[in-house]
Order: structure tokens, then C-alpha cells, then sequence
């Protein structure tokens, strides 16, 4: 029997439990998470008002209960009160990383740092109810905001700004979220990308979203439009870019409604400046940009102010080293060759990687599958060498030894009962518990 710890339970994580069960009788898993729950970005990462994606839990679900897989929610690998990336390989033939890209990248300007000014993770933090999230009023005494970046966190953030609590009573986010929402005074919304629509990395299915709000108007300008060379022959654009430019040119110039809330879909806008307010961020300065003919945008020299007591910045992820592993500062990975982890250029024994710590941030959740599928066949194509390890006991029992409290599949059932409690008792479905006493409490109501 082959032995095999996976630390993650995204997506990547548990498409690499997938893998290799599909591919070998002779594996058992334990997937390990540094959250009491599973799911991963599915769970604390897609907003709460996109349903039918926040569904592939059901399908993560089902590999989770498979037999020869174990959930041990609440144990934290490496760095200070954590299990050492040492010890867990001595417990385990075979670790697989799927820690995804826990850090945000920055925009490196003056300002930054004001308050009002946040990274787009830990706003969707706070309304996807992360243990870690915390409350900083987010939404308090803003009239305008400002989302820097044009993917689909971008999308996605500037989406929730606009909703309504008519909209998010249904979903699961949390009971203080929804409260600060429905309270926003938050009306004029404007997502700012420093390139063209052509080159925008937004979905069109997320884009059409943001023209179906209720009471929002979204404005184009046509004159970023016309900036852009793919725009005047869209039928030269990838198809997806292609779509996107359509959706943009049916808006652009669209009168307005009068409706209470405006969103500005704001191009060819470099951020260099957070201008500060009473102590606060109350604007954002951009410099003007232009295509370059190569494919990228240079700086013109004219500068544009853009009021705005709440920034959001979503302008990428980067993966963030882990204790015991080697890593690529410059790409924010670990180095590896289809999922072996390497360390100047030997391959590392029994140590894989999945997911965006293997590749990059880059893909959709689908993207996972191949990239699990390629680490497990690497994996399993090692396992004579690997199986040879003589290992301990149970890694349950090491591990709560080495501090761990590992909350097994039925802690994390009960945090769901408790989750559908509080949702009935505040008169809406489910909702989400947002701290870690709760989860944790709840969980220990499973222990006998």
C-alpha cells in the first residue's frame, strides 16, 4: 500500500486524490488542509452569488468520501506551531503540495498602503466568510469606488459592490458581510485595466453579469475603444477576446437610466498614485496609456484623478515559499518537472507539486485536472522506489502529537448542520460561519 499525503483540498488537491485513485488500487490519501474545511478556493474564493460554480463542491465531495481517502482539516504544515515539512515526509511516501498562490501581488506605488486601499483577496475574504478575514469597514463612509485590474476577481468584486441584499439574502455570505452590503452607500463603481479590451482577461459569461444588475448602469467610453487597434477588427481577436470587445462596443455611449448605481469599464488607465484624503485614500491618479504596436501600452505623460475612497486592487497572486522547499522567487514556484519537485536541478524524493504553486497562477478551475493528472502519473511512475520506505503507525496519531487537532470528514459535516442552523435561524439558507472559534467549535460537536 502506497501512502500518500496531500496538503490542500482546492481543486488541484483533490483532482490529484482523483488521479490517483483512478490510476492505482494500492493508494490511500489523506488530504490535509490548514482549514478545518475542504474546498479551497471553491469554497472562500468564487463570490457567493455564482451558485452553479460554487456546485463543483458536490463533485469534490464525492472524492473526498471515497473510502481510501481521508480528510484532516485543521493542520498547518511548516512555519511556526505547524507540522514540519520533515516529519510529515516521514510519515507519508509520497507529499503532494497544492497550496496554491496565497499571496497578493502589489502595484508598487505611493499609497498603497492608505487605509481604504485592499487587495481584492481580502475584500472576497471577507465576504466569502475565510476564517482569517477580518472585519476593517470595508464599505465605511465610501461613496465611490475603485477596482484596479481587468480579470474576473475584478469582475467579481465590482459585481458584489453592485448587489443588492434582495440579491444576497439567498447565498451564503455571512450575516455581518450582508449587513455592510445592504448598508453601502457605495454607488459609482469604476474597473480600471492599464491595457485595451482586447487584451482584458476577463470571461465574457462574468462580463455580461456586471450589464444584467438591477438598478446599475455601465458605462464604455468610446474613445478608450477607439484606442484600441483590436477593436477596430474584432474578427482578428481570439474568440474569447473577440466577445468581450462585442459586450464593450454594445455599451459603449449606451445613455444612461438614471439608475442608482453607475459602473465605468475604465481602459488604457496605469495607477501611479493613491492620493490621500483625511488620512485615507480619496483618490486614485493615473497616467494615460497607449498601445505600443507590440503588444503592450507605454505611459503618455497625461495624468487622470479618480476619486474614490475604496480601492481595490486585483492585479495578480504569487505563490509564497514553504518551510522545507525549495522555490522560485522570480516565478513564485516551486521548481519542478511535471509535478518532481526539484532542488538545483536533483529531484527531491518523494515530494510533488499541483496546482498554482506548481505552474503559476494561470487557468480556470478545469485547468487543474491535467496538471493533477500529470503530478499523480509522476508520482505513481515513482512508486516502486517510494513503496520501499518502511513508515510508522497511523499519521493521525503523529500528528496530533505534533500539536495537530485534525478535524476528520465528520467535524466537517457538522460544521455544514451548523452553517444550515444559522441560516434557518436568521430566516435564509445556509450561511457561512466566519471564524475560527465557531468552525471549530462546531466541528468538536461531531467528536464522541
Amino acid at each position: 500500500m502506497l501512502r500518500v499525503a496531500v496538503v490542500g483540498s482546492g481543486p488541484s488537491g483533490v483532482y490529484t486524490a482523483q488521479s490517483l485513485l483512478e490510476r492505482s488500487p494500492e493508494v490511500r490519501v489523506d488530504v490535509l488542509d490548514r482549514l478545518p474545511c475542504p474546498f479551497g478556493l471553491v469554497r472562500y474564493g468564487v463570490a457567493p452569488d455564482h451558485e452553479k460554480i460554487k456546485s463543483l463542491q458536490n463533485t469534490l465531495r464525492t472524492v473526498l468520501e471515497e473510502p481510501r481517502v481521508r480528510f484532516l482539516g485543521g493542520v498547518r504544515i511548516g512555519g511556526p506551531g505547524g507540522v514540519p515539512v520533515a516529519r510529515l515526509r516521514e510519515l507519508y511516501h509520497a507529499v503532494v503540495y497544492c497550496v496554491g498562490a496565497a499571496a497578493d501581488r502589489r502595484l508598487g506605488i505611493p499609497g498603497e498602503d492608505l487605509p481604504g486601499s485592499w487587495s481584492a483577496t481580502q475584500f472576497v475574504a471577507w465576504y466569502s466568510a475565510h476564517p482569517d478575514a477580518a472585519d476593517d469597514g470595508y464599505l465605511s463612509g465610501a461613496r465611490s469606488a475603485v477596482v484596479i485590474g481587468a480579470g474576473n476577481v475584478a469582475v467579481d468584486v465590482t459585481r458584489m459592490l453592485a448587489r443588492g441584499p434582495a440579491e444576497l439574502s439567498p447565498t451564503d455570505v455571512p450575516q455581518a458581510a450582508l449587513t455592510a452590503l445592504a448598508a453601502s452607500r457605495v454607488t459609482r463603481i469604476q474597473m480600471a485595466a492599464r491595457r485595451g479590451p482586447s487584451q482584458a482577461r476577463f470571461t465574457t459569461k462574468e462580463l455580461r453579469e456586471l450589464g444584467a444588475l438591477p438598478d446599475t448602469d455601465v458605462r464604455v467610453d468610446p474613445a478608450e475603444l477607439a484606442l484600441d487597434p483590436g477593436c477596430a477588427d474584432p474578427s482578428m481577436l481570439p474568440a474569447a477576446h473577440r466577445r468581450n470587445v462585442e459586450v464593450l462596443g454594445a455599451w459603449a455611449g449606451r445613455a444612461g437610466t438614471g439608475a442608482r448605481r453607475r459602473i465605468g469599464l475604465r481602459f488604457f488607465l496605469r495607477p501611479v498614485e493613491l492620493i490621500a484624503d483625511g488620512g485615507r485614500v480619496g483618490a486614485v491618479r493615473f497616467e494615460r496609456t497607449a498601445p505600443d504596436g507590440h503588444g503592450g501600452v507605454r505611459g503618455t505623460g497625461r495624468f487622470e484623478e479618480v476619486e474614490a475612497q475604496l480601492v481595490l486592487r486585483s492585479v495578480g497572486y504569487r505563490g509564497v515559499p514553504l518551510e522545507g522547499l525549495p522555490f522560485d522567487a522570480e516565478r513564485g514556484t516551486v521548481p519542478n518537472l511535471a509535478g518532481r519537485v526539484q532542488c538545483e536541478g536533483a529531484v527531491v524524493p518523494g515530494a510533488y507539486v499541483a496546482g498554482w504553486i506548481k505552474r503559476g497562477p494561470t487557468g480556470v478551475i478545469g485547468t487543474n485536472r491535467p496538471c493533477a493528472r500529470e503530478t499523480a502519473a509522476s508520482l505513481l511512475e515513482d512508486a516502486p522506489a517510494l513503496g520501499r520506505t518502511e513508515l510508522p503507525g497511523d499519521p493521525l496519531e503523529a500528528l496530533r502529537a505534533a500539536g495537530a487537532e485534525p478535524v476528520e470528514w465528520p467535524g466537517w459535516l457538522a460544521i455544514e448542520r451548523a452553517e444550515a442552523r444559522l441560516g434557518a435561524s436568521l430566516g435564509r439558507s445556509v450561511v457561512k460561519l466566519p471564524d475560527w472559534r465557531s468552525l471549530m467549535a462546531a466541528a468538536r460537536a461531531a467528536t464522541p
